[in-house]
């Protein structure tokens, strides 16, 4: 039977994940394998240094910077706190006192009597790993972080943006082809992954922001309105860190584009179930997607999920990710092994799909398709 491997979009509601929890730096890890955690479960902790602020001592007191050390009032490394004294000293032959107090909270970290400045350390600063995903822990990273597992259903996107994020599923739109309007969202909505159809506009996502929507899922969006959510041109970079008050994912691409039947079936027998979101988006080397994660309660046991390269054969489900076809749901009727030239005269190795909504057929190249898994 002919084979062939294609990136694949994964939707399926038996899936097992692990997700990597790691620290930027060395620190603490809080919790132990086996363990049970929720998505907002601190699994791991550090500090990072604080930030430096530097005091020009010798100017302050109009002193030589050799004599700034013994002007000190509190030797270094001691804490101080904002508009704490630190240094004084005379001037003008001891008739002018000067002071100088620390402009932040700190410790007084080195003094140099070449520069005659003072280096003073702000407190450090906390930083604190979650779990995401309601799982248990897999594994520990020593004194980095853990790896987090769970089973349950698995949808990955298109594109999104924001970050890591976790809710109450709640369905807003009635039907996989209505967009999201702005009227359907309501205060009961915040803290909530909301799903819409099609499309949601700008002036949608504005208000879900105001009511504390944690996230966003939809078909599609239109790129110009991404623009003026982001405040500037996408790029090329990684998506996932932007402050915008909530996560969006698109499941489909931009535009209006009728959400996948299968995934909108899927989000809908998990609504009112804890889902944990990430929008984080990678489209170049080392494909990174955005994804919903919706976790199994727990004692409802582990399903297994197949793993590695993504197969295609006869009876896949695909979607088509190039025009003239592109978002369409197919099935593979047909991989013939020979080459097949093109419009353009390349020759490329195609697939024959029948689609889903009305039974058609074409011939695509195995490019332009990106596996669903069933």
């Amino acid at each position: 039977m002919a084979h062939a491997y294609t990136p694949g979009l994964r939707v399926t509601d038996h899936a097992v994940i692990r997700r990597e929890r790691r620290l930027p730096l060395k620190g603490d890890v809080l919790v132990a394998v086996g363990q049970p955690v929720e998505a907002d479960t601190v699994v791991a902790r550090t500090e990072l240094p604080g930030n430096v602020q530097t005091v020009n001592l010798a100017a302050k007191l109009s002193l030589d910077p050799a004599r700034v050390p013994d002007a000190l009032t509190l030797p270094v490394g001691s804490a101080v706190r904002r508009g704490d004294l630190i240094a004084a000293g005379k001037s003008l032959f001891g008739l002018v006192h000067q002071r100088a107090t620390s402009p932040a909270d700190g410790t007084l970290e080195s003094v140099s009597p070449v520069t005659g400045q003072l280096i003073l350390r702000e407190p450090p600063l906390p930083v604190e790993v979650d779990a995401y995903v309601r799982g248990v822990v897999a594994e520990v990273l020593p004194g980095e972080g853990v790896v987090v597992e769970a089973s349950g259903a698995l949808m990955q996107g298109i594109f999104g943006v924001g970050g890591e994020t976790f809710g109450t599923l709640r369905l807003v739109a009635a039907s996989p082809d209505e967009p999201l309007a702005t009227a359907a969202l309501t205060p009961a909505h915040q803290g909530c992954v909301v799903v819409g159809g099609s499309y949601v506009s700008h002036a949608t996502l504005m208000r879900a922001r105001e009511l504390g929507v944690a996230a966003v899922v939809v078909g599609g969006f239109d790129d110009h309105d991404l623009r003026h959510l982001l405040g500037r041109d996408l790029g090329v970079a990684i998506t996932g860190a932007e402050d915008l008050g909530f996560t969006l994912i698109l499941t489909e691409g931009f535009g209006r584009i009728r959400m996948a039947e299968r995934t909108w079936r899927l989000l809908a027998a998990h609504q009112g179930q804890q889902a944990s979101v990430s929008g984080a988006t990678q489209i170049r080397a080392g494909v990174m997607r955005p994804e919903i994660v919706i976790p199994r309660p727990p004692g409802a046991g582990r399903e297994a999920a197949a793993a590695g390269a993504a197969g295609v054969e006869v009876g896949s489900l695909l979607r088509v990710i190039r025009e003239p076809h592109f978002g369409r749901i197919a099935r593979v009727i047909e991989l013939p092994a020979e080459l097949q030239a093109l419009e353009t005269e390349a020759r490329v190795r195609v697939m024959a799909v029948e689609f889903a909504e009305d039974g058609t057929r074409a011939v695509v190249p195995r490019a332009n398709v990106e596996l669903i898994e069933d």
